[in-house]
């Protein structure tokens, strides 16, 4: 069943500079699921404090590939922090995946951990811990107090681009170069 148009699921909100709160201050969040229920998400542009290899570790799966132990895991929200998600490309079937958009998934099971370890996952995936939440209409909320911009994501900026370089090049995605010239307007006539 398709997403109604008015869903933004798939779309990043890109915290704007008056957002306090240190759990979103200058985040990139991409939007995994939408609907009457509420929002979930992924923050993909701050690094946690562990790498790859020590959540393997931590699991009891081994890699001898030294690159993809030695990548950053994401802090991806401040729910779930217990839980492991790994935003993806490709189409293979994960046991426990959700499709945000054609060819881009998140999945929430082992067995992804345990293909990626083997040299054989995805082309393209950032592991996360914890992801980020909101009840049924708080996120339409948010944006309408000018909380957080929307943007489409591309692939380079979810698996390529330096984690410090997400923020401003997100908010280039819809033309604004330069998120801190940007005047806080909430609430004046």
């Amino acid at each position: 069943m398709p997403a109604p148009a008015d869903t933004l699921s798939n779309q990043l909100l890109i915290a704007l500079p008056a957002l306090a709160d240190p759990n979103f201050a200058r985040t990139v969040a991409l939007i995994c699921q939408h609907d009457e229920q509420g929002a979930m998400g992924v923050v993909v542009n701050r690094a946690s404090e562990y790498t790859l290899g020590q959540v393997l570790a931590q699991m009891g799966i081994g890699s001898e590939d030294e690159a993809l132990c030695a990548q950053a895991v994401l802090h991806g929200g401040p729910v779930h922090q217990e839980r492991g998600f790994v935003l993806h490309d490709g189409g293979r079937e994960w046991d426990s995946s959700l499709q945000v958009a054609d060819s881009l998934y998140l999945t929430t099971s082992r067995d992804i951990l345990e293909a990626m370890a083997a040299g054989e996952g995805p082309a393209h995936a950032v592991v996360a811990l914890g992801c980020a939440g909101w009840g049924a209409g708080q996120l339409e909320f948010e944006l309408g107090e000018n909380t957080w911009l929307t943007a489409p994501p591309d692939p380079e900026l979810l698996f390529a681009l330096p984690l410090e370089q997400r923020w401003q090049r997100a908010a280039g995605r819809i033309g604004l170069d330069d998120l801190f010239r940007l005047t806080d307007y909430s609430g004046h006539a």
